[in-house]
């Protein structure tokens, strides 16, 4: 018998639901990124308690999150050389990732997580330029 999520698992799914129907392209990076560090806080949780399923299930999740979410966004054609980059940095974040959760060792992860913070913090920074421009506007 499958496990029924509970009220506030539901009202949490809604939630982020929500706030993905109604962000705009930059707040959906921001999300993106916010998702991965999550992931990857988790998981080194898990592994501090020596908790290998959850380890195992947040690092493959921050991974998902790199290749399907961050990476799928770039722009090959328009992005040209930055999107080239970006794409290698995620590339070896992955593989950094995956070496974390090979050798249940955590100074990858927090090597992605500063990684993925530095890049979040960019972005930010143009998502609330682009947001001032166009209240000028």
């Amino acid at each position: 018998m499958f496990a029924r999520p509970s009220a506030a698992a539901a009202y949490a799914k809604v939630g982020v639901e929500s706030h993905v129907t109604n962000a705009d392209p930059h707040q959906l990076i921001l999300m993106l990124f916010d998702g991965a560090l999550l992931a990857i806080n988790s998981a080194a949780i898990a592994m501090e308690r020596g908790d290998i399923e959850a380890r195992v299930k947040n690092i493959t999740k921050a991974i998902e999150i790199i290749t399907m979410g961050l990476k799928a966004s770039l722009d090959a054609q328009g992005g040209g050389e930055l999107a080239e980059r970006l794409g290698a940095l995620y590339d070896y974040m992955c593989s950094r990732l995956l070496h974390a959760n090979a050798f249940s060792t955590d100074a990858p992860l927090v090597e992605v997580a500063g990684l993925l913070r530095d890049l979040r913090d960019a972005w930010s920074q143009i998502a609330n330029a682009s947001q001032a421009e166009s209240q000028e506007a």
